[in-house]
């Protein structure tokens, strides 16, 4: 059936639910999986002009360690279920269009994925990302709730 599943975390606790759940189905199936973690390269409250380089640099770091750890999850837990696993760090503000992107240059054939991640005002500001990757994708999404 399915035999590579990306598996994208933003570090919240359904995320890594939905990562634990998506090792079980990758386990049971077979399947090899690839971690994806995506951080904004930019935060609407940041203006350049305004802040100091070396603060931009700290926050990118910063950012960057979060990434990896988030992504460690992921190749902790395939490492433990006997799967292959490969990761992916990516940096861009359009989420969605980063999950779709990786998960056809990597050759997933399913993508699963937290239900949400943002609450309250962000995600309404911002939208679900994964209701713009069920609604923009070619292969299947689980959505995990």
């Amino acid at each position: 059936m399915f035999k590579h599943i990306l598996l994208p975390t933003d570090g919240s606790e359904l995320s890594e639910k939905a990562i634990q759940e998506g090792i079980r189905l990758a386990q049971s199936l077979g399947a090899k999986v690839t971690g994806l973690c995506i951080m904004p390269e930019k935060h609407p409250f940041f203006y350049e002009t305004e802040i100091p380089a070396e603060a931009l640099e700290q926050i990118a770091k910063q950012t960057k360690e979060a990434g990896k750890a988030y992504l460690s999850v992921i190749e902790k837990k395939a490492r433990e279920a006997g799967l292959a696993c490969e990761v992916v760090y990516e940096v861009t503000d359009y989420v969605y269009e980063a999950i779709i992107r990786v998960a056809d240059r990597m050759g997933c054939d399913l993508i699963m994925m937290a239900s949400h991640g943002r609450r309250g005002v962000k995600a309404f500001i911002i939208g679900s990302e994964t209701q713009k990757v069920l609604t923009h994708s070619k292969i299947p999404v689980l959505v995990f709730r």
